[in-house]
């Protein structure tokens, strides 16, 4: 996240519900580390995560790097990701650390891979990518990856799910003041902005799937987990309690007290510098 327009609001769209992110959002698939470190050559000696969040993407590399810094400008995201590092033994060579992406608080060439998990859409693209480059060495990778939401479950629950989300930009557009909002950028531009910097010598889209366990509770907390519909909590609006009780119900009926295996889809644009 930059500190350019709208930086702010979008900082503080991930305020007050860490707890909920860290539990239901899926933390990095292995595939990640498959992927990256191939193109990589070698175990990546520095690991800069940014827009890390609560660290889920973060902690993945644990045995994976020589080092992992994850960078975050949000403090509860950031608070929940010292707080779980504080748990961990043997993991002296991760760290947590206030920055914006388009000012990176490390050294010219420093970095092996460069990573944003669900995050490079909120983020200035010209000025970021600029920085990564700054950052990264020569042949190191950047990688944006983003999950597809929802999750692949069954076309009802997701119709319903598509239906809360549709509710839940109506409810923004009508309350929220368009100077107060968060600014998000669409994610099927981020290969083209990569190619389009020139900071890069070759650039790809790749696209994985992962499996996960996931029962009705986690599935409605991946809803709830999701920015725009903590937003309009934040509103103290009643608005949405009707569309989400019809989405809660679709998805219970639907695991009727089952544990399942859920897919989860990945689109990564990464570029090698």
């Amino acid at each position: 996240m930059t500190q350019g327009s709208h930086s702010q609001n979008n900082i503080d769209r991930f305020s007050g519900f860490e707890n909920d992110y860290d539990q239901h959002r899926p933390k990095a698939p292995t595939a990640v580390i498959t992927i990256l470190t191939s193109y990589l050559g070698r175990s990546p000696e520095l690991v800069a995560d940014v827009g890390c969040g609560t660290g889920l993407s973060s902690f993945v590399w644990r045995e994976h790097a020589e080092r992992i810094i994850g960078i975050e400008p949000n403090d509860d995201m950031r608070g929940k990701a010292i707080s779980r590092l504080s748990e961990i033994t043997g993991a002296e060579h991760i760290s947590f650390v206030k920055g914006y992406s388009d000012k990176l608080p490390l050294d010219g060439e420093s970095v092996s891979v460069v990573t944003c998990s669900q995050s490079f859409h909120w983020m200035e693209p010209v000025s970021t990518l600029r920085e990564f480059a700054r950052v990264l060495q020569p042949g190191g990778v950047f990688a944006a990856y983003d999950c597809d939401w929802p999750p692949t479950l069954h076309w009802s629950v997701e119709a319903e799910y598509q239906q809360l989300i549709n509710h839940t930009e109506e409810i923004i557009a009508k309350r929220i003041p368009e100077k107060n909002r968060a600014s998000k950028r669409d994610k099927e531009q981020h290969l083209e902005q990569i190619r389009k910097s020139g900071h890069f010598q070759f650039a790809k889209e790749i696209v994985f799937h992962n499996m996960e366990t996931c029962d009705a509770e986690r599935y409605i907390g991946l809803a709830l987990s999701q920015g725009g519909i903590q937003a309009v909590f934040k509103l103290g609006s009643s608005e949405l309690h009707s569309t989400l009780q019809a989405f809660k119900s679709s998805v219970e009926r639907y695991f009727a007290g089952r544990t399942l295996e859920v897919m989860f889809s990945y689109r990564m644009r990464l570029g090698v510098k």
